[in-house]
């Protein structure tokens, strides 16, 4: 497998994509106001990335903010909401455009989408097009950042140094122990919990690997169980009293950084791309996998 895989050169452009969506959500536009009632949606990585904007909105003061994956999405009147975020990277899966349509004149609905030229746009009041963004690997990973990115500038953040670490974290060196260990576990706290999700999806759908996600605090509650020699427990974000050495015991590999944590899933996406390449997968083209997931409408009524 070569070095050119479209996961590889889509990873590897993320500061740049970065900057403009920094630019983009900094300027204003249709997203949220301050004080509303919102509910995300997205399905896989989009709704991960859901978990972490909702986190922080709420966490920023700006509002009740739930994340829902679009097949689960509890939309009804009694939850008052006054505006729909979907999160689709290729403006066709079902399952959004479905929450988009049933929502359609009740709710105000603004979609965040790499393909411009697709039913979503039809569907939602407003759209907010990352084209530049946008990837040819089935494997998500500068969109899911990047839209992330710009939902972080909206909310008045400076995301200049989760550039900057991200541009670090493309020349980091990946560690063999990583390449070789049998499991991971990924953990987060409030909105790196997402984070923690799409890290272990991304290794999941890459490279068919074993991999876990939980918060932080309640890897202690049962998960940990699993660590062990040869397995790794990578945290995002601030580390709980204790955690540290509680995994150490354990013999498993701790790890945590302190580059934003943003910048640190690009190193796990880097991970995942050797291991796929150590394994001899193609991660553009993951087993089972596709760009969209569209549903028959006939088996899915």
């Amino acid at each position: 497998m070569g070095e050119t895989s479209y996961m590889a050169q889509e990873l590897n452009s993320q500061p740049e994509t970065w900057r403009e969506a920094a630019r983009i959500g900094a300027a204003g536009g249709p997203l949220p106001k301050a004080g509303e009632r919102v509910a995300v949606v997205g399905c896989g990585t989009s709704w991960f990335m859901a978990q972490s904007y909702a986190a922080l909105r709420e966490g920023a003061g700006q509002g009740v903010t739930d994340p829902f994956a679009a097949s689960e999405a509890f939309l009804g009147a009694d939850r008052a909401y006054d505006a729909v975020v979907a999160i689709t990277r290729s403006g066709t899966t079902t399952e959004v455009l479905r929450v988009l349509d049933a929502v359609k004149g009740r709710i105000p609905t603004v979609t965040i989408l790499g393909d411009p030229e697709t039913p979503a746009v039809e569907l939602s009041d407003e759209t907010l097009a990352l084209p530049f963004a946008d990837e040819k690997s089935v494997v998500q990973t500068r969109f899911a950042t990047t839209a992330l990115t710009l939902l972080r500038a909206h909310l008045g953040e400076d995301v200049s140094r989760a550039v900057s670490d991200a541009q670090e974290a493309l020349t980091a060196p990946v560690e063999q122990e990583w390449v070789d260990a049998e499991q991971f576990s990924f953990l987060g706290t409030g909105w790196t919990f997402g984070l923690a999700n799409e890290a272990a999806l991304k290794m999941r759908e890459a490279s068919q690997s074993w991999t876990e996600s939980y918060p932080a605090m309640e890897y202690r509650h049962g998960p940990i169980a699993i660590a062990a020699p040869g397995r790794v427990t990578w945290l995002f974000g601030p580390a709980p009293e204790g955690l540290e050495d509680d995994v150490a015991r354990t013999g498993a590999r701790f790890v945590r950084h302190v580059r934003d944590p943003l910048a640190d899933l690009v190193l796990v996406q880097r991970v995942a791309l050797a291991r796929a390449r150590a394994r001899g997968l193609d991660p553009d083209n993951p087993r089972s996998l596709t760009r969209s997931v569209m549903l028959d409408a006939a088996a899915a009524s």
